[in-house]
């Protein structure tokens, strides 16, 4: 029986997650159809479109995201400070993006209800609304749904598209997150679908490349807003690590994975590893565990143990691999 997903995720732990959706049957329903050689690529816009609208309704920042052709790749941060200092008419204006607003609630915000007992119920729906904008279920559903149908209308079809409910990992530690971004943006490198960074169309890794050096015509009007890189502490707002410094490591990791360019690999490792105290071999099994031994919380033995006492449970899936793979790491503390 799959795991509940409120035993999945764990803010007081951490605030970031890795979300993997998979179309039905692993049919490449967003990419070109090799039965029917008929080509779905432009679906893959519909999805970096629907995050742009995602991410600026909910209090969830997008650190890192894949489009491929039969699965999506998120990496997201639940910014809950963020939606408590939100005002009641900011919650619904959020909300009202993406639903229809409740009668009561629209009399709430007209200032038409007259008794406490409206009040107190219109201000319980606007609660509900608040924790839904920092709820990953929410944020997934909101896309996947979405998604699914515009492709069965552009199909003639009813039925599903992705294969179920989307799979979640809870990242506790720096190693955990900043591995997990490097796997997700080197998705398309792994598959050959591209032989440069600058190249892996639909990624968050080539978004922060054009960023930097913006193009003459961008390829869409939409612009997706990703976690900015801070530089060195997680208590701010932003990723604990320096751009420069990620896209160094992930270059570097890429030609490590393609078997066809081991022979041409610079010796020397990206300094960010000896900032986190990772030998080469450790950090490459790490980002190619996320693939295999790794389930739905990724990160040092002690805080899976921690978080077994918490849920009451003696085991976590996957403890054998986080303490083979993070053994030589000392995490930092994550706080929200």
């Amino acid at each position: 029986m799959p795991t509940p997903r409120n035993q999945q995720v764990s803010l007081s732990d951490t605030p970031y997650y890795h979300c993997i959706s998979r179309c039905v049957r692993r049919s490449f329903l967003c990419g070109t159809d090799h039965t029917t050689n008929k080509d779905y690529n432009h679906r893959k816009q519909w999805i970096v479109e629907r995050l742009a609208l995602l991410s600026k309704t909910f209090a969830i920042d997008v650190c890192a995201y894949a489009a491929m052709s039969n699965h999506l790749h998120l990496v997201l941060k639940i910014n809950e400070p963020l939606a408590q200092g939100w005002s009641d008419e900011t919650v619904i204006q959020h909300w009202d993006q993406l639903f229809i607003i409740p009668v009561l609630v629209e009399r709430y915000q007209n200032g038409e209800c007259r008794s406490e007992a409206e009040q107190k119920r219109a201000q319980e729906t606007i609660s509900l609304f608040r924790e839904r904008l920092t709820d990953i279920s929410w944020f997934m559903r909101c896309l996947n749904e979405h998604i699914a149908r515009k492709a069965n209308a552009e199909d003639h079809c009813t039925g599903r598209f992705w294969e179920g409910r989307f799979k979640s990992q809870a990242l506790l530690d720096e190693q955990a997150i900043l591995s997990c971004m490097i796997y997700v943006d080197l998705n398309p490198v792994r598959a050959d679908i591209c032989r440069t960074l600058e190249d892996s169309e639909h990624t968050s890794i080539k978004q922060r490349i054009e960023q930097i050096t913006p193009t003459e015509a961008p390829n869409s009007t939409t612009t997706l807003k990703l976690s900015s890189f801070i530089g060195s502490s997680l208590k701010e707002d932003g990723i604990a690590f320096a751009l420069k410094d990620y896209l160094e490591l992930a270059d570097w990791t890429g030609r490590i994975v393609r078997e066809d360019k081991r022979g041409s690999i610079d010796a020397s490792a990206p300094g960010i590893l000896q900032k986190l105290q990772l030998d080469e071999d450790t950090w490459m099994e790490t980002v190619q565990g996320f693939s295999k031994g790794f389930h739905s919380f990724v990160g040092p033995e002690e805080q899976l143990k921690s978080l077994c006492q918490k849920q009451k449970k003696h085991w976590v899936r996957g403890i054998n691999a986080c303490r083979k793979l993070f053994k030589s790491n000392h995490p930092i503390p994550i706080t929200t």
